[in-house]
């Protein structure tokens, strides 16, 4: 079982930046890719990074160049650092982590709201 739990999240106003961090307890060992999701209400949840055991990331179009994902390695804490947030970055952020290449856990969530 891996747990894990967000923080960071809150309020800025447009423009600004957020850092967003999770932290993984558990079967840390097993774990193969953390990363962000989102979901704005009444929107499907979206991928926002995904860093792998190996350091290689991804980001959604809408994100890149302005969040960065990284991890502090062997201690399984990510963390998605947010800079010129808009708007439609509004939505409440989920940590979730691969563990054994299959199996999928979440966190509770963390909001972030950007005020225009």
């Amino acid at each position: 079982q891996v747990q894990l739990m967000e923080s960071g999240g809150g309020l800025v106003q447009a423009g600004g930046s957020l850092r967003l961090t999770c932290a993984a307890s558990g079967s840390i060992s097993n774990i193969n890719r953390m990363g962000w999701h989102r979901q704005a209400p009444g929107k499907q949840r979206e991928l926002v990074a995904t860093i792998t055991s190996g350091g290689m990331t991804n980001y959604a179009d809408s994100v890149k160049g302005r969040f960065t994902i990284s991890t502090d390695g062997a201690k399984k804490t990510i963390y998605l650092q947010m800079n010129s947030l808009q708007p439609e970055d509004t939505a409440v952020y989920y940590c979730n982590a691969v563990a054994s290449y299959v199996r999928a856990y979440w966190g509770q969530g963390t909001q972030v709201t950007v005020s225009s």
